[in-house]
């Protein structure tokens, strides 16, 4: 008899992030990605003093402008990262389902956290993977930076773990089948962002981080804790 029932990838665990695992992320980062960045495109990656060099909890944030960023990510920041990921890209009949389970992936209800996510994430903070997120929850030209998912400021502080922003500059585009014709895009680190911060102020200061660097226009409030401490005019 068949069997239809379809693994939910909501709900991972520790071992699923051994050694294995590792060696074959580290595999996919080298050979794969590497070579197809040095094709393709002309990239430099700014501020790797700001990745830190412990192993401790950690949240890799970025924004989201191509299919590319997930691979982009740890390959800028050499770091292996598990990335939150819609429900829909585990599906059988998406392309990319494949590699996507392979590279540590898990799925997210993002109508309706789970607590499986939030059992999930605890596992992989166990192991020497780091977490990654992108808060703008699905790919999103530059422009405005609106649209902010708090979940991840959420995940930061019941986690304990700092979030280190990533911004992802000047992506002109997928790659030109055209001999001697590369795209540019840039990616800079900043340094974390501690978790202790308000969750309004972790939102805050990941979104300057990006506007700063990625040249988009800041839609986020400045906390009202800040305006406190602003100097008043006299």
């Amino acid at each position: 008899m068949q069997n239809n029932t379809e693994r939910n990838f909501n709900r991972r665990y520790a071992k699923e992030y051994g050694w294995q695992r590792s060696l074959f992320y580290w595999f996919f980062l080298r050979i794969v990605v590497d070579n197809f960045m040095r094709i393709f495109y002309d990239y430099k990656v700014y501020g790797r003093e700001n990745v830190p060099k412990d192993n401790g909890k950690y949240i890799y944030a970025g924004n989201h402008v191509s299919i590319f960023d997930p691979p982009i990510l740890p390959f800028a920041t050499r770091k292996i990262i598990a990335f939150m990921a819609k429900e829909e890209l585990f599906r059988p009949e998406e392309k990319l389902q494949w590699l996507v389970k392979r590279l540590g992936a898990f799925a997210v209800n993002r109508t309706k956290p789970e607590i499986a996510t939030f059992k999930t994430v605890k596992d992989i903070f166990t192991t020497s993977w780091s977490l990654g997120v992108f808060p703008q929850g699905g790919t999103r030209p530059y422009g405005k930076l609106e649209g902010i998912k708090k979940g991840f400021a959420v995940i930061a502080k019941a986690a304990k773990a700092d979030i280190v922003p990533v911004a992802i500059a000047e992506f002109s585009g997928y790659p030109k089948l055209k001999p001697f014709t590369r795209r540019k895009f840039r990616v800079y680190i900043g340094k974390p962002i501690s978790h202790t911060l308000g969750e309004e102020e972790i939102i805050y200061e990941w979104s300057k981080f990006i506007c700063d660097h990625a040249d988009y226009e800041n839609c986020t409030p400045i906390p009202e804790s800040y305006k406190e401490k602003e100097p008043v005019n006299v």
